[in-house]
């Protein structure tokens, strides 16, 4: 009734309405470009399918909040039912299997997906939920109300590879065999390649060196602790090189670095602050010859 009243209608609200199914009139309205039908209890895409029969220049379908379970509908069918679908709204759905993910890429002019609180992707941490997402839809260009840029859209394809080629298959919920089929893995591995796992780099400042002590004509391998002070390494010293602090000169020689020692000078410079590693050389001249 209400499109016959209003045939140039262009946006349309039918939330907290309780609705389990959707009633399709004998006639159609072109001009809707917006509906917001959230907060239902549609379950059955046979009733989501009718709007796009009701309203096939749609571009904003917010189906938030109702208990959709599946996408049930050929690739090729979405794209006639909803040619102009730039925006959907999943969020809260009920939404189990990633092939339903996957099926949003047969909508050929979408954009903008809301996938946020859908049982599918409940297992899986925040980075995982949104790499993963974002890797099986190239098409679309913002997720959860977020634009995806083109660096994130790169390093989530290479996580997609990673993912399930190194994943212990007994922790996948589902069989490979079906990853393999799924929307562009094979054409990411062509991209990409067959990507080797991340490096883990433990990135904490090194507590302790072995270094070569050198005085003299004698050399003597030791550990010392980076965290103290050019002043506690020469107390250290003390004993082994029967110099006292005072009249100590130490350098330090990087075993890698292209130029020559340097010289320690003060006293109460942090060791780690000149990058001692191991291997690395500690000389020690007395100022009096």
């Amino acid at each position: 009734m209400i499109l016959q009243e209003l045939p140039d209608l262009e946006e349309l609200f039918l939330c907290l309405n309780d609705y389990e199914t959707v009633s399709c009139p004998s006639i159609c309205c072109p001009s809707l470009k917006l509906l917001h039908i959230t907060d239902n209890n549609l379950q059955d895409w046979t009733e989501i399918r009718k709007l796009g029969v009701m309203f096939p220049s749609l571009d904003t379908l917010v189906l938030a909040n109702n208990h959709l379970n599946a996408i049930e509908e050929p690739n090729d069918s979405l794209a006639r039912l909803f040619p102009n679908l730039r925006s959907i709204s999943l969020h809260k759905s009920g939404l189990q299997s990633w092939e339903d993910i996957d099926k949003l890429n047969s909508f050929p002019k979408l954009e903008e997906v809301r996938l946020l609180g859908i049982p599918l992707l409940q297992p899986y941490t925040t980075e995982e939920r949104r790499k993963l997402v974002v890797a099986r839809l190239p098409s679309v260009s913002k997720l959860n109300g977020s634009v995806v840029t083109d660096g994130e859209r790169e390093d989530s394809e290479r996580f997609f590879i990673r993912y399930y080629v190194d994943i212990p298959q007994e922790e996948v919920p589902f069989s490979f065999a079906l990853v393999l089929r799924m929307v562009g893995y094979h054409e990411l591995i062509t991209k990409y390649g067959k990507l080797e796992p991340l490096a883990e780099v433990d990135l904490r400042p090194q507590s302790s060196a072995k270094v070569e002590v050198h005085f003299n004509d004698q050399v003597e391998e030791i550990s010392i602790r980076l965290d103290q002070t050019v002043a506690e390494l020469k107390k250290q010293l003390k004993t082994l090189v029967q110099l006292p602090t005072s009249n100590m000169l130490l350098y330090h020689f990087d075993h890698e670095a292209p130029f020559g020692p340097e010289e320690m000078k003060y006293s109460s410079r942090a060791l780690h602050s000149f990058g001692i590693r191991d291997g690395d050389k500690i000389y020690v001249e007395s100022k009096t010859k």
